[in-house]
């Protein structure tokens, strides 16, 4: 049985448990009170039929013989008659009244006048009024006896006896008890009714979801939810925010996100506009942290339920993929470096086979001068890495494509290769691009320059530009959506920010030497600590 029908099923009989009991406490309170106006009805008539003045002076007169009254006088007499028309008006079960010895002088049954009562008449006689329930000849009945005394006063001369027939006073139990029962049938049915839609309304709430189905999708959530890296975060048609992961919350910086809406929680404004919409968002900044973030509509039926915003952790790979692209560049400088080189001893060779053997031995001497290949970047053998060097070398070649100049500044000193060259080139990448598109985008001359010094086992850069500076140095580092617009962050817009999180994991930095501005670029440093083995005496 579905726990929805079992909560009916225990509403209903509940309720009919409840009106049960109300029922019989009502039922039994009812009967209470039909004795109790059967008892008091008594006891009023008894009271007047014992006060009644002819009634008190024939009592007294037949106390008064010391014999037995004849009953043949008494059944025409007038006690008889008084007490058959009262019991007659009040459509009791009987009236009967005794002298002191409990001779019966009146009673429904002429046949029993002149014998003694069958009940006791102390209580009368003693001059208590006595209301109870007691079976006589007559049967059993609701009676009350009161004392009859004499015109002039002293002790009790007699009793009147009046009774009730049970079932003459049950007569209005049936109505009573079916009053009860359409009241008892109609509360059931309201509850019934409310029980149903109780039960309806939880359903729909619930999706049809049983309690013992979500105790096991609260368990599956959170396994789910809790043990993916990606934050996950839930909001309603408001904006509210109803489900919110550690990891979630991690990359928004906040705590006790759940039950807040979006615009409350401080975020970026393009991370809240994402969050508001549906789609996909790349490059979005958190923090320090850089997340593509994807929110879909959640339906059930033609039900909404709000959306779902799925965030990613790019940073890392958006770092990974800087050092990749500087590793690219690289292979593209070896390739030409080694094409150029082929095609030199090709060159030679053919001196060499045409019998020109001076000219052979002066070409050579030349390449041995002016190495492999002449990148044609001014001061670029001052740079002491072969790789930096051919870096440089595809950098200018790059930059040469968009009317910028590389050239390698004066004071340029490297004299020990580089170990960790990937993480060099991915910072030294990032700043000359930046630089690159800031100098194409200014008027000419359009010239980069760039100095590599090494200090101990670290490297300094530095990049400057001709471009048009960088107006707010600060905002400078700050992540924001990638462009192509050189005023944003000083050429694509997060190169800054990703080669100063390089630096720093090194535990170095990047930092603006000269925003720039007033006909002359900006000027960007970065030192990147642990990359050589030092510099030897």
């Amino acid at each position: 049985m579905r726990f929805a029908t079992r909560m009916l099923v225990v509403q209903v009989a509940t309720q009919v448990a409840v009106v049960a009991v109300c029922t019989a406490v009502f039922a039994w309170l009812g009967v209470q009170q039909l004795k109790a106006e059967a008892d008091s009805s008594a006891l009023n008539i008894a009271r007047s039929v014992a006060e009644a003045p002819e009634v008190r002076d024939l009592v007294e007169t037949y106390s008064a013989d010391p014999g037995t009254p004849d009953a043949a006088g008494l059944r025409d007499g007038l006690l008889q008659r008084y007490a058959t028309d009262v019991t007659t008006r009040t459509e009791g079960l009987f009236v009967v009244i005794t002298d002191d010895h409990g001779i019966r002088l009146a009673h429904p049954d002429p046949d029993r006048l002149g014998e003694v009562v069958s009940t006791s008449f102390a209580d009368a006689l003693a001059g208590r009024e006595v209301v109870t329930w007691e079976t006589g000849t007559l049967g059993e009945s609701a009676r009350a006896k009161v004392p009859v005394y004499a015109p002039g006063g002293g002790s009790p001369v007699g009793e009147v006896s009046v009774g009730f027939e049970r079932a003459s006073v049950f007569d209005d139990l049936p109505a009573l008890i079916g009053g009860i029962a359409v009241a008892v049938a109609l509360a059931v049915a309201i509850g019934a009714v409310v029980a149903l839609f109780m039960r309806r309304r939880l359903e729909r709430l619930t999706l049809g979801v049983q309690p013992e189905e979500l105790v096991s999708l609260v368990q599956t959530q959170t396994a789910v939810l809790e043990s993916a890296d990606e934050g996950v975060v839930a909001l309603d048609d408001a904006g509210v925010v109803r489900v919110c992961t550690a990891a979630a919350e991690r990359l928004f910086g906040v705590r006790d996100a759940v039950g807040r809406p979006v615009r409350d929680l401080g975020l970026p404004p393009a991370v809240a506009a994402a969050l508001s919409g549906t789609g996909a968002s790349s490059g979005l900044p958190l923090g320090d942290r850089v997340v593509f973030i994807d929110v879909r509509p959640v339906r059930r039926g033609a039900r909404s339920f709000g959306r779902v915003a799925t965030l990613r952790d790019r940073t890392d790979v958006m770092a990974l993929s800087g050092r990749l692209d500087s590793v690219r560049a690289m292979s593209d400088a070896l390739r030409v470096q080694r094409h150029e080189n082929a095609n030199r001893l090709h060159a030679a060779v053919g001196l060499l086979d045409a019998g020109r053997a001076g000219e052979a031995r002066a070409f050579l001497a030349d390449l041995v001068d002016r190495g492999s290949v002449d990148w044609a970047v001014p001061g670029i053998d001052l740079v002491g890495d072969a790789m930096l060097q051919s870096f440089l070398g595809a950098k200018a070649l790059s930059a040469r494509e968009r009317g910028v100049v590389l050239r390698v500044a004066d004071e340029t000193f490297l004299r020990t290769p580089i170990d960790e060259v990937e993480d060099v080139v991915a910072v030294l990448g990032n700043l000359v691009d930046n630089a690159v598109t800031a100098a194409a985008a200014a008027p000419a001359p359009r010239e980069v320059e760039v100095a590599v010094l090494g200090d101990g086992d670290a490297v300094v850069l530095t990049v400057g530009d001709t471009g048009a500076g960088i107006a707010d140095p600060e905002a400078a580092f700050l992540p924001r959506e990638r462009s192509d617009d050189p005023s944003a962050v000083h050429g694509l817009g997060i190169g800054l920010p990703l080669s100063r999180e390089f630096a720093r994991r090194r535990g170095g930095d990047v930092w603006v030497v000269d925003p720039g501005g007033d006909g002359h670029g900006a000027v960007v440093a970065a030192r990147l600590p642990g990359v050589t083995r030092g510099e030897t005496e």
